[in-house]
């Protein structure tokens, strides 16, 4: 019997697990997916926007996998601390698959950065999805009348839904409750989602673009000075070579050129929504460099450089500068991997040097070791993106299988964890976590709403005390 690890239970870490358990190939292998926090699905459950039902209901294929017999999920286990180093990891399993993503969100290196009220786009999701490493951030809505978002991709566009949505259309989802109540108690109108190259290059897809001009009393605008600098968005003969995303949401951004909304025709970027109604303002060739402070030491702006194409398909500065108001700012420039003690790190790309998913340490495959998804690949592509990625992962290590097993193990891993202190949550403590969200969503009159915080998950996992509080 071949015992593998896989550590992190999000896309990459199911599909690698559901491969390697249903291939006829290598018969016997058994899957254990340590996950650090005490529930399953990763970015499915604390990653996407919580008024994306559809997507969010991943979650019940990546269920059916999990509930193989030949898998087991083991929770509130965190690999590469000192209670269970990556090496005496791999001592217990044949061989160990890391798919642990990319959490450090990339900042923006401009002066004002660390001003109260800017924060990253990754912690804003993290707290209204309830993530228990969260649990501390405090978002006080109610003293903001406009945001700025920078960045051009779905994450971006999340927030920027998130912040103009009304509370009311939120409170159907799994929302945390403290995170529903600073939605509702929020004072902001105007939203602003900034890039700093063209329409054309926008990295949003057009289903996440149109939901912005769906909104109820929120109107979307674009600058139409600032599409038409786009040779491709002027040019709708030379946009016809554009994959076919990019199209669309150039037609999209068409329908929402022209007057500000509730200011009357021709009114500019500043003007402000009409009544009752919030406005978000895509706005493009703008490249942060400042962010300006109030006299209370709080984010009160951000200074943008306009940018102008360079033909060669990245842009330069001009030295014209814009102010955009702001009493918070959300980047969202991208993600980089962490490394993780025990493992090799390459710090420019973010990732774990690796040949078709095999750890490479000083240049040669490691053996027993193994990454998929982000930390492999870097923060690229889209939740299918993974399953590819960690078959190819799978496919390696199956054709490593037979020296791998000929290793003897020291017996039940599960045991060796328990005597190193931790207290892993298995999969019958992850269903009484959803009993106990089931339950306090009705408690408040709503559907199933996430505990948010360590505490709480465990209490509900029957496993309070446990390491990793």
């Amino acid at each position: 019997m071949l015992r593998v690890a896989v550590v992190g239970s999000g896309p990459s870490g199911v599909y690698a697990a559901q491969t390697l358990v249903q291939q006829r190939e290598v018969p016997g292998v058994r899957v254990d997916v340590l996950d650090r926090l005490p529930a399953p699905y990763g970015l499915v459950r604390y990653g996407v926007a919580p008024d994306h039902e559809k997507i969010k209901s991943l979650q019940g294929s990546l269920r059916t996998v999990l509930e193989d017999e030949r898998i087991r999920f083991l929770g509130n286990v965190e690999v590469g601390g000192s209670a269970l180093p990556a090496q005496r990891l791999l001592e217990l399993y044949h061989a160990v698959v890391y798919c642990v993503g990319a959490a450090r969100d990339r900042l923006l290196g401009i002066p004002g950065e660390e001003l109260a009220g800017v924060h990253s786009a990754t912690a804003f999701v993290s707290w209204y999805s309830g993530h228990p490493d969260a649990a501390a951030e405090v978002f006080d809505l109610s003293g903001v009348d406009a945001a700025v978002v920078v960045g051009a991709g779905n994450v971006a566009v999340d927030v920027t839904r998130i912040l103009a949505r009304g509370a009311a259309e939120l409170a159907p989802t799994d929302m945390p409750q403290p995170a529903l109540g600073a939605l509702a108690d929020s004072g902001v109108r105007r939203v602003s989602m900034v890039a700093r190259r063209g329409p054309s290059q926008g990295k949003f897809t057009t289903k996440e673009l149109r939901e912005l001009g769906a909104l109820p009393d929120v109107d979307a605008w674009a600058d139409p000075a600032e599409l038409t600098l786009d040779p491709l968005y002027a040019d709708p003969g030379a946009a016809a070579a554009l994959p076919a995303v990019a199209r669309r949401n150039l037609e999209v951004l068409r329908g929402w050129a022209g007057a500000a909304p509730g200011a009357g025709p021709g009114a500019g970027p500043g003007a402000g929504p009409g009544a009752g109604r919030r406005r978000i303002a895509l706005r493009f060739y703008l490249r942060p460099v400042e962010v300006l402070g109030g006299p209370d030491g709080r984010v009160a702006g951000l200074r943008f450089e306009r940018t102008a194409p360079d033909g060669r398909g990245g842009v330069t500065g001009t030295g014209v500068h814009e102010d955009i108001e702001a009493q918070l700012v959300l980047r969202s420039v991208g993600y980089m991997g962490v490394p993780l003690a025990g493992l090799p790190f390459d710090p420019a790309k973010g990732t774990v040097p690796h040949a078709a998913g095999r750890v490479l340490r000083a240049g040669r495959a490691s053996v027993g070791e193994y990454v998929a998804g982000w930390i492999k690949r870097g923060p690229t592509g889209v939740i299918g993106t993974n399953r590819p990625c960690a078959k190819e992962t799978a496919s390696s290590l199956l054709q490593d299988a037979g020296a791998l097993a000929r290793r003897e193990l020291p017996g039940d891993p599960l045991d060796a964890l328990r005597a190193a202190g931790l207290r892993p949550v298995e999969w019958p403590g992850w269903l009484a976590i959803e009993s106990a969200e089931a339950a306090l969503g009705h408690s408040l009159g709503r559907r199933s709403v996430k505990i948010p915080d360590w505490a709480g998950l465990l209490a509900a996992a029957g496993a309070a005390g446990a390491a990793g509080t």
